[in-house]
C-alpha cells in the first residue's frame, strides 16, 4: 500500500498556496507537483483544467478538459507518471458554430468531455449544452483531429461518458443541465451505433438523484443533489457510475453500482472534504496503471485559480472504491495533500509551458477567448504581433485577449512590448481577466501614447472601467509587469446546511502592476487589484491589442498593432 504523507491537512493546504515549488530552476515561477524525492503534492495541475478525464494507452496517459469558448479548444495533456503533465495539443481549432462563437459566449461552448482509445483511434465526446453531444477523433492525440460530428441533439445534455461492454455494445451515459433542459440530478443512458457516431433508441434514466435514499457523508446524511458528470466503468461483473454530487464546492464524489447496466443502482459517498481544506473533491477519472495500482484524478474549485486538478490514491474494499486517505476505514476517503508517487518509471519534473520567446509559433499554452480571425495574431522576426482588433473595452466581453491559464498561486509575469498604433483609442498591454479585469499598457491619445492602467472591479455588465493615465511614452518600447499573490477572503454561508467550513472562504489574487523604460528599474503604477473568476472558469493572464469601441480607432479603415518580444513567468 502506498503511503499518504499528509499531516495536519488543514494547515498544509493553506501553506501550499505560497510554498515555493521544488524545481531544478528556482527562477521558474511555475507550480511543480513533483517534489523530486518520490512524492508529489496536490494539485498536480495548478492551471484551470476543469472537468478532467483521462485515458491510458500503454505507458502513456492523456488528459482532456473543458474549454468553454477558449480557442483552440479541448486541450490535450500527456504524462507517463500521472504527476508530471505537459500540453501536447488541442482537439478543436474553432468552436462550432463558428459565427456564433466569434463572440465569447461566457459559460457556453465546450463543457465536460470524455476521452477514450478504441480500435486504434482516440475519441473525445464533448457537450455543448445548447446544441448536443459531439465527437472528434484522431489517430495521434497531437492531431490532426476530425471535424466535430453531432452524436446526440437532445436539448440540455451534458457530461457524456462513452462505454463499450465486453460484447462490443456501445453506450453513452450523460447528465442534464437544468438551465437548458429544465431538469437535472439524473443520469441517463442511450445505446451508441457501431461506430460510436450517433445514439440510438430510447433514453433510459438509470439514476434519479431525487429518488435515491440519502447518502452518508462526513457531515451526516445528505440528499443526492446536482448529480452529474458521470463516468461509466465495469469491474468484476459490476457496472460502476462515478458521479459528483452535492454542488461544485460543497459536494462529494459518489459512486453507484449495479449488476445490470440499466440498474437498479445503489450509491455511496467514496470521498469528500472531511477534515481537509480541499472543497468539492470530485468529477474526474479512474485510471489503472500497468502494475495494477488505481488512481483518481479530479478537480477542486479554487475561485480565481479555476478548477485545479488533484491526484488521489484509490483502492477497492468489498466491491467499492475508496478514494484518498481513509484513516477511520469507514469506506469514505479524504483528499491527500502530499503522497508517494505512483509506481511508474521516473520522469523529468515538468509542468505545462508558460514562458514564450516567440521564436516560432506561439506555445500551446495560448488561447483566445472566442473563435479568432486569421489576422489577429502572427509571429514576425521573433516577435508576437497582435492586431488592434475592434472590440469592447471590457476584457470579459472581448474574445481577442491572447491568454493562458495561471501558472502558480503566486507569480510575476513580464513582457517587452512595442506599440505601433494608427489611430486614437488603440491600446495594448498585459491583462489579468475574469468577470473583472485589470491591465497595464499603452493607449494612443490625441497627444500621443501614454502609459495607462485600467481596471473594472464590478462584474456587472456596463459597469464603469477606471483608467489611470500615466506619463507619455517617448520611446518605441516598454516593459510591462504584473505581480500576483494569493489572498483568502471570507464570504457568507451558502444557502444550505450543513456545509464544510471551507465554503466560508474564497481564494483570489492581489495584483500589483508596474512598467519599465529600460527593463531594469520598474515603476509601480495604478492601484492594487483583487481578481474574480469568470463563469465556470478562473482568471487568466494575457496579452492584447485593441481598437476599443467608442473611440476613433474602432471603425477606422486601418488599425495598428502591438509586438511582444517575449512573455516570462518568474516568482
Amino acid at each position: 500500500m502506498r503511503r499518504s504523507l499528509t499531516g495536519s491537512v488543514c494547515l498544509l493546504s493553506l501553506l501550499a498556496l505560497t510554498a515555493p515549488a521544488r524545481s531544478e530552476d528556482r527562477s521558474d515561477g511555475r507550480w511543480f507537483s513533483d517534489q523530486g524525492d518520490g512524492t508529489y503534492r496536490n494539485p498536480v495541475l495548478i492551471g484551470d483544467y476543469s472537468d478532467p478525464d483521462v485515458t491510458r494507452v500503454g505507458q502513456d496517459y492523456y488528459l482532456v478538459s473543458s474549454s468553454f469558448t477558449d480557442v483552440p479548444g479541448l486541450p490535450i495533456l500527456h504524462s507517463r507518471d500521472l504527476v508530471n503533465w505537459t500540453i501536447i495539443g488541442h482537439a478543436l481549432k474553432q468552436v462550432p458554430p463558428e459565427a456564433h462563437y466569434a463572440t465569447p459566449r461566457r459559460g457556453g461552448g465546450v463543457w465536460a468531455p470524455a476521452i477514450r482509445y478504441r480500435d486504434g483511434r482516440f475519441l473525445i465526446y464533448y457537450p455543448d449544452p445548447d446544441r448536443g453531444i459531439f465527437l472528434v477523433s484522431a489517430m495521434d492525440p497531437r492531431g490532426p483531429w476530425s471535424e466535430p460530428v453531432l452524436v446526440d441533439a437532445t436539448p440540455g445534455v451534458i457530461d457524456p461518458a462513452p462505454f463499450w461492454d465486453e460484447d462490443g455494445t456501445g453506450w453513452l451515459a450523460y447528465a442534464y443541465a437544468k438551465s437548458r433542459a429544465g431538469k437535472a440530478n439524473i443520469i441517463a443512458l442511450k445505446r451508441l451505433n457501431p461506430d460510436g457516431t450517433a445514439t440510438q433508441g430510447t433514453e433510459q434514466v438509470i439514476i434519479d438523484g431525487d429518488r435515491q435514499p440519502r447518502v452518508m457523508t462526513s457531515l451526516g446524511a445528505r440528499p443526492w443533489q446536482t448529480t452529474e458528470g458521470p463516468k461509466l466503468y465495469k469491474r468484476d461483473g459490476y457496472y460502476y457510475v462515478f458521479v459528483p454530487s452535492g454542488s461544485v464546492k460543497g459536494g462529494w464524489q459518489g459512486v453507484f453500482r449495479s449488476r445490470s447496466i440499466a440498474g437498479p443502482y445503489e450509491g455511496r459517498d467514496v470521498m469528500d472534504q472531511g477534515r481537509t481544506e480541499t472543497n468539492g473533491p470530485h468529477q474526474g477519472a479512474w485510471v489503472t496503471t500497468p502494475a495494477g495500482e488505481d488512481w483518481f484524478l479530479h478537480f477542486q474549485d479554487r475561485d480565481s485559480y479555476g478548477r485545479v486538478v488533484h491526484l488521489q490514491p484509490m483502492r477497492w474494499v468489498k466491491g467499492w472504491p475508496v478514494i484518498g486517505q481513509d484513516a477511520d476505514r469507514d469506506g469514505r476517503g479524504e483528499p491527500v495533500l502530499r503522497h508517494e508517487k505512483p509506481d511508474l518509471p521516473r520522469q523529468p519534473i515538468a509542468a505545462p509551458v508558460a514562458d514564450d520567446e516567440f521564436d516560432a509559433a506561439p506555445s500551446l499554452a495560448w488561447q483566445f477567448g472566442s473563435n479568432s480571425a486569421p489576422d489577429w495574431m502572427s509571429v514576425q522576426g521573433g516577435w508576437l504581433r497582435l492586431k488592434s482588433v475592434s472590440g469592447s473595452a471590457d476584457h470579459y466581453e472581448n474574445g481577442a485577449i491572447f491568454s493562458q491559464k495561471l501558472p502558480a498561486p503566486g507569480f510575476t509575469a513580464t513582457t517587452l512590448m512595442r506599440f505601433a498604433p494608427l489611430r486614437e483609442g488603440e491600446r495594448a498591454g498585459l491583462s489579468v481577466h475574469g468577470a473583472t479585469f485589470a491591465w497595464i499598457g499603452v493607449e494612443q491619445g490625441k497627444d500621443g501614447p501614454h502609459i495607462v492602467q485600467a481596471a473594472k472591479s464590478d462584474p456587472t455588465p456596463g459597469a464603469s472601467i477606471g483608467v489611470t493615465q500615466g506619463p507619455p511614452l517617448r520611446i518605441d518600447r516598454v516593459w510591462l509587469r504584473v505581480q500576483a499573490r494569493p489572498v483568502i477572503i471570507t464570504v457568507p454561508p451558502p444557502g444550505f446546511s450543513p456545509y464544510w467550513p471551507s465554503m466560508l472562504r474564497e481564494t483570489h489574487m492581489r495584483l500589483v502592476f508596474s512598467y519599465s523604460l529600460d527593463g531594469t528599474v520598474f515603476t509601480p503604477f495604478g492601484q492594487p487589484f483583487e481578481t474574480r473568476p469568470g463563469r465556470w472558469v478562473g482568471t487568466q493572464v494575457g496579452l492584447f491589442a485593441q481598437a476599443a469601441f467608442g473611440t476613433p480607432s474602432a471603425v477606422a479603415t486601418t488599425v495598428g498593432h502591438a509586438d511582444f518580444d517575449w512573455f516570462r513567468i518568474s516568482q
